[in-house]
């Protein structure tokens, strides 16, 4: 049930918008003035009538209370999921000042989509109980394909061993002169071998050539890392079951969520989205108030559409999370969700840089192919170092440098500002490129600031 008393802040809606322009479009609409016959439900549902450019105002209509984060349905032609008349009426909403009122029911149009996302969502997991029964019903059939696979993943990673000695006996300066077709090709075999981890990695190898000073060694790192995965699929039976579970995941091979289910109030650190020319992924970082455990959810969509899980920033949701296997992995999945995203005083306890850098180095043992841990800085303050930034310590001589992702992006002005040169309290990720800030909170109680 949602809290009908709560209301979401402005940040945290216009977090939700897919893109930029949304954000703006969404902003404008989120007064009264194009707004009629607007409502809400105790049950977690936000509707109202916009007018728009045509005769017919748009029917728009959201489910707060989805476990999977908001659900929107609007008439107008947009293909962007929250359009910019959900986002507004999420905005004047979250307003709080009357201008949607609690209403017993709501209208007819806005009642029938309710009820069959509903009734689809409990359909959907009936299916999925079932179909978990039928695949553990015939354990023989699932282990022999696991070894179809398995035997053709070594074969792709015995060939790339082969090539990667080849690269390495001709010198790294040929690397240049292949171009990225070599690369690209050798990617290919290594997604019919059923390995798209290699392919992945592969793909990364043939940025690299060329890519600015210092390039050469920046390859021979990754190449060694390559190396060392292929060497640990080949080797798997000899590793420790966390370490395997780890190259596995690494290599691309599937798994289910199996550890046991930690319900905990779970506040919602940050989210963001990467993408590529054929899948968008969403990550989304948690951390629980009772475990103090920090786990990462991912989602996907297709190309050009946003992943459908959405969890606002400074919201809390109590749920059950199931952790993936692997040692030091932090993936999991959503399970049961007791309650809406709400708004919550929950904060993150926080450490210095040096025990930042240092949790990074340690995790490194479970995982060596790990680019960053999540962490949160306590009492940082942002600060230019040359031509670069860096979080300094507060209270110590000691500073972690930004990453040139985080430099490059408006959420560095957004932590400058937000800090005014006084200290603040920032959630990132940190790895062997520096730190990326993700979220932060001023001095005191205030809101969480979103900086991706």
């Amino acid at each position: 049930m949602t809290q009908q008393g709560v209301r979401w802040t402005a940040d945290q809606v216009l977090a939700l918008a897919p893109d930029a322009t949304s954000r703006k479009a969404g902003s404008k609409l989120g007064a009264a003035g194009p707004w009629s016959e607007a409502g809400s439900a105790e049950e977690g549902t936000v509707w109202g009538l916009c007018k728009g450019s045509g005769s017919k105002p748009y029917q728009t209509v959201i489910d707060i209370a989805d476990t999977s984060g908001p659900a929107y349905k609007c008439s107008c032609p947009s293909r962007k999921f929250p359009c910019k008349h959900a986002l507004g009426l999420l905005l004047l909403w979250a307003g709080g000042d009357g201008a949607v009122p609690s209403a017993a029911e709501p209208p007819d149009w806005a009642e029938q989509w309710i009820k069959g996302r509903r009734q689809r969502a409990e359909e959907k997991r009936t299916a999925g109980a079932s179909g978990s029964s039928q695949a553990s019903a015939d354990p023989e059939a699932a282990r022999r394909r696991a070894e179809r696979r398995a035997v053709r993943v070594t074969a792709g990673a015995t060939e790339l061993e082969q090539r990667l000695t080849d690269l390495l006996r001709g010198g790294l300066a040929g690397a240049e002169q292949a171009g990225y077709g070599l690369w690209e090709e050798t990617a290919a075999r290594m997604v019919d071998a059923q390995a798209p981890g290699l392919a992945a990695r592969v793909r990364e190898l043939g940025a690299i050539p060329a890519s600015g000073p210092g390039w050469p060694v920046r390859l021979l790192e990754e190449c060694a890392l390559l190396h060392l995965l292929d060497q640990g699929w080949l080797r798997r039976e000899g590793l420790p079951d966390g370490l395997a579970d780890t190259v596995r995941s690494r290599i691309g091979l599937p798994a289910s969520a199996d550890g046991p289910p930690v319900r905990d109030r779970w506040l919602v650190l940050a989210q963001y989205d990467t993408a590529d020319v054929k899948l968008t992924t969403r990550r989304i970082w948690l951390h629980g108030a009772d475990s103090g455990r920090t786990a990462l959810l991912l989602s996907y969509g297709a190309a050009g559409r946003a992943p459908e899980l959405t969890l606002p920033v400074g919201l809390a949701l109590e749920a059950e999370l199931t952790a993936y296997p692997g040692a030091g992995q932090l993936r999991a999945t959503l399970g049961e969700q007791f309650a809406p995203p709400a708004p919550a005083s929950i904060r993150p306890p926080g450490m210095t840089t040096a025990e930042a850098t240092a949790r990074y180095g340690d995790a490194l043992r479970d995982d060596p192919w790990l680019d960053s841990v999540p962490v949160t800085l306590d009492r940082v303050i942002p600060a230019p170092d040359g031509d670069s930034w860096q979080l300094a310590d507060a209270d110590a001589d000691t500073a972690l440098p930004l990453t040139p992702a985080a430099r490059s992006r408006p959420g560095l002005w957004r932590l400058v500002a937000l800090s005014g040169g006084a200290p603040v309290k920032v959630f990132g990720e940190c790895g062997h490129r520096g730190f990326t800030p993700l979220t932060a909170w001023p001095q005191g109680s205030g809101e969480a600031v979103r900086l991706c």
